[in-house]
């Protein structure tokens, strides 16, 4: 057997650079890049490897950890998780900083390979610097931590085990259903030992995405199901665009007259003004869809895990609704005694689509649902209509970044008051111009997972729509795309805090405290100038009073070269009501307030509405 001499750091780099993926009939890198901030632990082993292959297998200086760590998921999120990019850290803090990033990959089903330096596995140097020791178990290292976010863990501590580990994290990944983060904890003596590598094991591999069929029996009796259904109701989550099953679930939701909701990682699966869009669903959704969903009679879930803030908490379906689930993954698939259909999303429609015959759905219920969607979108165009105001709302600040950018640009946010604002009031004109990380909702992801999205497509324009807290939390990927030429436009939409908490916090008959910057316990409230503070990282920074400047900023942004920061103030208790949704949020059972005792008989009220699995 031909065998290799190479130490392991070397050899898992080779392997890394020899993966392929078909795409649309071409070839490209499984892995076309790394994401690195070198420390000991990784930078004198597998920054060795990386610096032999630096044309081929770029490594990315990042700024922090996890902000790596999200712009990798941005970027494998936009290439619909048809190319995974990896990210390396040092042990003990710069591997602990990717947690948080391994885990918004596991929650939205997103792969990325993670190569966390670890401990020496002959243990002679102990304790070593950043080493965290365990009294009872010397073989826990922080690296542990990554058990719960991850699919796929491993430690390496001889050179012969990534022959058998690689493979394994690889197909992991790649397979629907187990599509999540990897981590492989590389222990610093280890990377350096040689090994005699078989030279098979560096023959490129070409991948595909594996299209699972669904049960012939399974398909049947959803057939069944949805044949009986008088006011049916597609639910489409993102597991629909990575099943690149957009165009087929649009021509099927036509044909069949059913109405289709979108999920929040679904949004923009349909566009906008599509006959069989009536919105997105749930807590962050239009009354539109959620009136529809309460008189479903057959709910067809295809591509979703039916998160709470989609559910309304499971307050939103009808106690008699029958669910079909067309899903990946057997453990969604199952959820709340759904009948199942385990599946790839694309080839499961086009087998239930077979199955169903001439059936249609009732005409008069595709043409309830255009009436509510077009009441929906009233409300839509009376959030987003401009004003005079001198701190406009996160919808109109929406609109006017919906009317300028063109169809192929791509929005994107995570957290505070965005999601929401984003959701119900955006108009996508075409799939895949969406992205609003929910599943963890991650502060901080909106501009390091903008630098990844860019990097997926560096042709089209993305905007990064950012609360003031999330720009706090991690805004220094602003100066990564900076460096590496990828532009971005960070909209901060800044409303003096953590607004959209504190709005809970009232909900609840909580008094305001510790959320905006007024009512926190500071000296005195300074507000940031983040345009400056952009401009000192090197990015053009803008400031904007109103919607009309705004606009004005924004045009300029267009035609900038880099990376623009446009820092607008908007009013903190402005938000777009009324899509009759409820959310099961902690409430005090006793309180001596008497509107958190009002508050607790209005979530006892909702509690009575919620469907418990069946």
């Amino acid at each position: 057997m031909e065998t290799v001499r190479l130490t392991m750091a070397q050899a898992l780099v080779r392997f890394l650079v020899h993966q392929r993926i078909r795409v649309d009939g071409r070839e490209e890198p499984l892995f076309p890049g790394i994401f690195a901030i070198f420390g000991h632990g990784n930078v004198t082993c597998l920054s060795e490897a990386l610096w032999d292959v630096r044309d081929v297998f770029p490594t990315w200086r990042g700024q922090n950890e996890q902000g790596m760590v999200l712009a990798a998921l941005g970027f494998t999120k936009a290439r619909k998780r048809r190319q995974i990019m990896c990210a390396t850290s040092s042990i003990g803090p710069g591997a602990t900083n990717m947690v948080t990033g391994a885990a918004v990959g596991h929650a939205n089903r997103l792969p990325v390979l993670l190569l966390a330096g670890d401990t020496f596995a002959s243990r002679a140097p102990d304790p070593v610097l950043q080493q965290v020791e365990h009294f009872h178990d010397p073989t826990v290292t922080v690296n542990d931590a990554f058990r719960a976010v991850t699919r796929w863990w491993d430690r390496i501590t001889r050179p012969e085990q990534i022959v058998e580990s690689l493979p394994q994290a690889v197909a992991t990944m790649l397979d629907p259903a187990t599509s999540g983060p990897v981590l492989l904890a590389l222990a610093q003596d280890a990377q350096g030992e040689a090994f005699d590598y078989p030279a098979r094991f560096f023959e490129t591999t070409v991948h595909e995405i594996p299209r699972p069929r669904p049960d012939r029996g399974q398909v049947r009796r959803a057939a069944e199901l949805l044949r009986g259904a008088r006011r049916p109701l597609i639910v489409a989550g993102g597991g629909v665009r990575y099943a690149d099953a957009e165009a087929v679930l649009a021509d099927f939701a036509l044909r069949r007259g059913i109405p289709v909701a979108e999920t929040v990682a679904g949004r923009a699966i349909l566009p906008h003004d599509h006959p069989a869009n009536v919105g997105p669903l749930g807590i962050l959704g239009s009354r539109s869809a959620n009136r529809l969903a309460r008189e479903a009679d057959v709910v067809l879930a295809v591509g979703t895990r039916l998160q709470d803030f989609v559910t309304a908490s499971w307050t939103l379906f009808a106690g008699d609704a029958r669910f079909v689930h067309l899903n990946a993954a057997r453990f969604d698939a199952h959820k709340h005694r759904a009948q199942p259909v385990v599946g790839d999303a694309l080839e499961g429609l086009r087998e239930l689509d077979a199955a169903l015959g001439d059936w249609r759905a009732p005409a008069a219920w595709m043409e309830r649902a255009r009436r509510e969607y077009a009441a929906w979108n009233r409300i839509v165009d009376e959030r987003t209509r401009p004003t005079n105001a001198e701190r406009p709302s996160y919808a109109q600040v929406v609109g006017a970044v919906n009317r300028l950018v063109d169809e192929r640009a791509l929005v994107l946010t995570a957290a505070g008051g965005l999601p929401g604002e984003l959701c119900m009031n955006w108009r996508a004109r075409a799939p895949g111009t969406f992205d609003c990380e929910f599943g963890y909702s991650c502060m901080g992801y909106e501009i390091s997972g903008a630098w990844g999205a860019k990097m997926a497509d560096p042709s089209r324009e993305v905007v990064a729509m950012v609360g003031d807290g999330s720009y706090l939390m991690m805004n220094s990927d602003i100066y990564s795309s900076v460096l590496t030429g990828h532009k971005l436009i960070v909209v901060v939409c800044d409303n003096g805090g953590f607004a959209v908490i504190e709005r809970l916090q009232l909900a609840k008959g909580i008094p305001a405290f510790n959320n905006r910057i007024e009512t926190s316990r500071v000296r005195e409230p300074v507000r940031v100038d983040f345009a400056r503070h952009a401009a000192s990282m090197g990015a053009i920074g803008m400031r904007a009073r109103g919607i009309g400047e705004f606009e004005d900023c924004f045009r300029r942004a267009l035609a900038a070269d880099r990376t623009v920061v446009i820092h607008v103030e908007t009013a903190p208790h402005d938000w777009t009501e009324g899509n009759e949704a409820w959310w099961e949020t902690g409430t005090p059972e006793v309180s001596a307030h008497e509107s958190v005792r009002r508050a607790f008989a209005e979530h006892l009220a909702g509690k009575r509405r919620q469907r418990l699995g069946v």
